[in-house]
């Protein structure tokens, strides 16, 4: 691990795992209705300060997205295998958790799948997605990035939340009551 990778254009720098992230999180977006689209993007009930700190979260990661596509992948190297092993197990796990939201029942909130050992696998997957990316870039400069803008979508967490108290009433409280936020913690 370095502090700052060198940037520069190649074949094999982070893109290659944007790239693939975004493909197949687009594929499988794609796929959904436009009702759970819609649903999965809701933004209805946030608070001013949430969506300043969801917007400048965005902007951490737009940061970090062109460090890991103009860092050069640290093939060989343990924190390489380390980091594209998480990488690959948490987007399954994204894919996962982004059809159990798709297969909640309209007008429930998502409970089944990966939402019976957290109220945000989606987060969670999405967030090891990127902490493998920056493992197999070796830099703690994208990992540092990353973290604040973690800290920051922890507010965009919050105020999906309190939407879905708003919008499912009785049966998310109960269901706050009994999922913890981050899988086994929290």
């Amino acid at each position: 691990m370095v502090l700052f990778p060198r940037l520069g254009v190649g074949w094999l720098n982070g893109w290659i795992f944007l790239v693939i992230y975004v493909l197949v999180f687009g594929i499988v977006v794609r796929s959904f209705s436009k009702d759970v689209i819609a649903r999965l993007y809701d933004k209805s009930n946030w608070t001013r300060a949430q969506r300043v700190l969801t917007t400048i979260g965005k902007v951490l990661s737009s940061i970090l997205f062109v460090l890991l596509a103009f860092s050069p992948l640290q093939i060989g190297r343990p924190v390489f295998v380390v980091g594209s092993v998480l990488f690959a197990l948490a987007l399954i796990g994204l894919v996962i958790a982004l059809f159990n939201f798709r297969n909640a029942q309209p007008g429930r909130p998502a409970t089944t799948g990966l939402y019976r050992v957290s109220r945000n696998p989606q987060w969670v997957t999405l967030v090891m997605v990127f902490v493998g990316s920056c493992l197999a870039i070796g830099s703690w400069a994208a990992l540092s990035l990353f973290a604040l803008a973690v800290v920051c979508y922890h507010f965009r967490i919050l105020a999906e939340e309190r939407s879905c108290l708003i919008t499912y009433g009785d049966a998310y409280r109960d269901y706050l009551a009994r999922v913890p936020r981050y899988f086994l913690f929290f």
